[in-house]
């Protein structure tokens, strides 16, 4: 599919993940919306062919109110990426007593319905839109990891959560095909994001040492690489793209 002159949906568009696909859909033409936090769009550097909105992906009206003005831009909408995402560390049974409930329904809240949320709002405006070959309107590309297979101690909620979003790729891919929308989801292994900020140098190559090849840490550029690679083979739908150097995750 091709992705000049169509505008893109990103959710944590601000950094990471979502910065790199941004940047890199914009390199290729396309409009980009990034999602994301206030805070976050604050600390985000400006990026020609980038526009960033604030939404909170769990809340429907501010997701409606971004896909209304990426659909009213005078670009087709064609493509969502959701990369907006959380994770927190927690123990089933811990030392100060069981998991905290409310933490895991909001890490699943905006992992696994946040994902959904933007799924089924920007697909209505994909929808809408003109088709192209073989009846192709758009596609979508959801964000798992490869806990979603290996979890490890202390993953649960997070685990949890990006199994649900492994487990609704095939399910949103049949639902849509009939309006020509594609879905697949990239499972992405140790990726150097802010989220590794904090860790120690010898930590980082710890990490780095366990995974089988290229024993390094992916790029938030590779993941973009892989999304944009998915946006053109039109063959490729309802799948889950493990991107993780042919990491599986020992338990701790």
């Amino acid at each position: 599919m091709r992705i000049t002159d169509t505008a893109a949906i990103v959710t944590g568009g601000a950094s990471g993940l979502g910065n790199a696909t941004a940047r890199a859909l914009a390199g290729a033409g396309a409009q980009v919306f990034g999602l994301d936090l206030p805070a976050a769009i604050e600390k985000a550097e400006p990026v020609a062919g980038i526009t960033y909105l604030p939404a909170d992906v769990t809340d429907a009206a501010e997701v409606q109110s971004a896909v209304d003005t990426a659909a009213g831009s005078g670009a087709p909408l064609r493509v969502a990426v959701n990369c907006a995402g959380v994770g927190w560390a927690g123990r089933i049974v811990g030392k100060t007593g069981p998991h905290d409930l409310e933490l895991f329904r909001k890490v699943v809240d905006v992992n696994l319905v946040g994902t959904f949320n933007v799924i089924r709002l920007a697909a209505t405006a994909i929808a809408k839109t003109e088709p192209g070959d073989h009846g192709q309107r758009g596609v979508i590309i959801n964000t798992a990891s490869i806990a979603a297979f290996d979890g490890q101690i202390g993953q649960v909620a997070y685990a949890a959560s990006k199994g649900g979003v492994v487990g609704l790729t095939l399910s949103a891919a049949r639902d849509l095909a009939s309006f020509g929308i594609r879905v697949v989801t990239i499972a992405p292994g140790i990726i150097d994001t802010p989220m590794l900020a904090g860790v120690t140098e010898e930590f980082r190559a710890s990490l780095a040492a366990n995974v089988p090849f290229p024993k390094r840490l992916g790029q938030p550029t590779e993941y973009a690489k892989l999304a944009l690679s998915i946006i053109d083979q039109d063959y490729l739908n309802g799948e889950v793209i493990r991107l993780d150097g042919a990491l599986r995750m020992a338990p701790r």
